[in-house]
């Protein structure tokens, strides 16, 4: 699927060839061809909407100069994709009777929706958005349009590492919407990504986004992750008139919500072993290949 493509990027650019997926435990990064991961110390990078991620700057910057070295006494920067951690931004599913056609007021209304549904000031946010496919018929019908915001504060901290580290981030999106490249399927699916101690849970119809919640968990004890997961199941059935049939999992350790009474699934990628801390890494990669 390409919701990714459609509706994450901030400034469109050349698909780059140097890529960078940050978490709290560290950096995913990919270069021609080869891939690896950096660690960082805990309490380094905390994911957060609204205060500063990069608690030690001087150690992330560190880390990925390390791991991404420049290119000679080129003073050029590089293109790069920068994928963030799920809980530094917001993903909301609106619905609408009817939807303006000019972009300036589409985006105005977008910014109205969401004002009351994000933790920081909406005058001071980057919100981008996309129309999904119309589903439904008659009165029936509704425009659905999936709206990613990010703290103007926020995403400037990231964007300013990585300028120093010369490279110039054309492409920034978060961690599920770039994995999502990775689900290929149709019918009503619920897509479950563990990063540490945040539980992302994306509800999908097809190619299109029905629900999409990040929640930060005390213990990510299994109890604690169906405390979120069976009411997800339960809005599926009376939003959507379905049943999710299949429960995706990526970050997850083996075995773990296996008595699921749907199918239970791991999310995989074609160019590598998919963890917790690189999935939209691999997922980008799966976009940009096509």
């Amino acid at each position: 699927m390409s919701i990714w493509n459609l509706i994450t990027r901030f400034v469109k650019d050349p698909p780059p060839s140097d890529l960078f997926e940050l978490s709290s435990e560290g950096i995913a990064f990919a270069h021609a061809g080869q891939s690896g991961f950096q660690p960082l110390d805990r309490g380094v990078l905390i994911p957060s909407p609204v205060e500063d991620n990069l608690l030690r700057s001087d150690l992330i910057l560190a880390a990925v100069q390390h791991v991404a070295p420049a290119n000679g006494s080129s003073k050029k920067r590089r293109p790069a994709a920068v994928i963030l951690p799920d809980y530094a931004a917001r993903v909301t599913v609106l619905d609408f009777d009817s939807f303006p056609s000019v972009p300036d007021e589409q985006l105005s209304l977008v910014r109205f929706r969401v004002k009351k549904t994000v933790p920081f000031d909406i005058d001071s946010a980057a919100v981008t958005y996309y129309v999904q496919p119309t589903t439904g018929n008659g009165a029936a019908k509704k425009i659905e349009v999936v709206a990613v915001t990010v703290a103007l504060e926020v995403i400037a901290r990231y964007e300013a590492l990585f300028r120093s580290a010369g490279f110039h981030p054309g492409v920034i999106t978060t961690s599920t919407l770039a994995a999502l490249n990775l689900y290929h399927g149709d019918g009503v699916a619920v897509l479950a990504k563990l990063a540490d101690h945040v539980l992302t849970v994306t509800v999908l119809a097809g190619n299109t986004i029905k629900l999409f919640r990040c929640v930060t968990l005390e213990d990510a004890s299994e109890s604690e992750m169906l405390s979120v997961l069976h009411p997800t199941f339960a809005y599926v059935e009376d939003e959507l008139s379905s049943p999710a049939r299949k429960l995706i999992l990526s970050g997850f350790p083996p075995g773990a919500l296996e008595n699921m009474e749907c199918e239970v699934d791991v999310l995989r990628s074609r160019f590598g072993q998919l963890d917790a801390c690189n999935a939209g890494l691999l997922g980008y990669m799966e976009e940009v290949a096509g």
